[in-house]
Formats: structure tokens, C-alpha cells, sequence
């Protein structure tokens, strides 16, 4: 764990579980699906342990009713097209930014941190959702999960985001919260602080050993070189 106060050259930020609490949107969106494909609805619970991989692993998981595996293709042929015209009307509607994040934001712009988003979520989803949950506007650069060849674990989104920033990956923080983010910040050189609060497949987060744990953004202070 982090113990000296750190000065990134920018913070990057990942957005389900992290920003925002998107899995009611997506539970519904699933259920839906489930219901015009006649098969088992499979729940709030369910989804909150699938989600974190993009939309087509979230639909690919919810057909196999598990984490692992895949379902037959045809089967996913149909669905897909069915979560995503769903997802498309249903984006945000029940969704929720996280208690302290604005606050933990808007403390960091005020330090002059520049700060990005990442995330394996689509540009056509992860646009509207920020902007209508007003933090659009706070990020620098947004990484959608069809910018990039490459989603998280894989370096590259992060990579390109500093790229982007001109900063060095070593000067650079990413915020995430399931062990996918870790190993995109280990594999990018990045430090990496994760909340306790996201989505990490049922895991705890401090298994994959992040620079620091928080509950909050509130907690950015105890972590982060304040202005003099």
C-alpha cells in the first residue's frame, strides 16, 4: 500500500463501479433481453458480478448464467443485437454517480491535476453516460472501450491515454476498481488506487495488492500532494 503522498502527471479514471453505478441500467437491459430471448431472468445480484468487460462480455455472461465460459453463437447473434438496441434507450436512466466522486474530482482540479477517463465501455454509451450525469465536462480525454485495438487488461488504452496527455506512464495514476484495471496499470507502469465499492467479480480488490484501497474519493487527500 501507498504510504508517501504521490504528484501524478495525471490521473486517469476508470467509469463503471468506479465513477458511476451503471449496473442497474445494465441489470434491466439484461432482464430484458432474457425475456425476449424466453429465457431466465437472471438479476441485479448477478449482473453486479459479470459487468466490467465491456457490453459483449456482460450479454455473453448473462446467456451462460456465469463468469466463465461462452454461450453458442447463434444464441449470441440474436441476443446482442437485442442488449444493445436496449442499452442504446437505457444508458443512464438509473444510474448514479458515487458519493464523493464530484467531490473527490473537483478537489483534484483544484490541486491542478489533470485528469482523463478510461473504460471498456463502448463511445456510444460512454459519452451520453457521462454527460448526463454532468462529468463530461472534468475529463481531458475519455478512452472508450472502441478507441483503442486493445480493451483493458491490456495496457494500451492506458498507454494511450498518456500518450494523448504527454506524460510519462510512470508519472501517471490510474483509478479503477477490479482487478482488470490493476493489471492494465501494472502492465502500463502506472500506480493504481482501487475502491472498495466496484465491481471486481465477487473478489475482495486487495487480493491484486493496488497502491491503495478507498471507500471514498473523499479520500484522494490522504494520498495525493496537495498544493502548498
Amino acid at each position: 500500500m501507498t504510504q508517501q503522498k504521490i504528484h501524478p502527471g495525471f490521473v486517469l479514471i476508470d467509469l463503471d463501479g468506479t465513477l458511476i453505478d451503471s449496473v442497474p441500467d445494465l441489470a434491466y437491459c439484461v432482464d430484458e433481453m432474457m425475456k425476449q430471448l424466453d429465457m431466465p431472468v437472471r438479476g441485479e445480484a448477478a449482473v453486479r458480478n459479470w459487468v466490467g468487460n465491456g457490453v459483449q462480455r456482460l450479454t455473453e455472461r448473462a446467456l451462460i448464467n456465469s463468469v466463465e465460459g461462452m454461450p453458442d453463437p447463434q444464441l449470441m447473434e440474436k441476443a446482442y443485437p437485442i442488449f444493445l438496441d436496449l442499452y442504446k434507450e437505457n444508458t443512464s436512466q438509473r444510474s448514479r454517480v458515487y458519493d464523493g466522486v464530484v467531490e473527490g474530482i473537483e478537489w483534484m482540479k483544484a490541486q491542478g491535476y489533470r485528469v482523463a477517463c478510461v473504460t471498456n465501455k463502448a463511445e456510444a454509451f460512454t459519452v451520453p453516460l457521462l454527460k448526463d450525469k454532468g462529468l463530461y465536462e472534468y475529463f481531458e480525454v475519455v478512452v472508450s472501450g472502441d478507441t483503442c485495438a486493445e480493451k483493458k487488461p491490456h495496457p494500451m488504452p492506458l498507454l494511450f491515454a498518456a500518450e494523448q496527455l504527454g506524460v510519462s506512464p510512470e508519472n501517471a495514476l490510474m483509478i479503477g476498481d477490479s482487478r482488470s484495471d490493476v493489471k492494465a496499470a501494472r502492465a502500463a507502469s502506472f500506480h493504481i488506487f482501487c475502491m472498495t465499492y466496484g465491481y471486481n467479480h465477487g473478489e475482495d480488490i486487495r487480493d491484486y495488492e493496488p497502491d491503495a484501497v478507498m471507500d471514498s474519493f473523499m479520500e484522494l487527500p490522504n494520498y495525493l500532494v496537495a498544493k502548498p
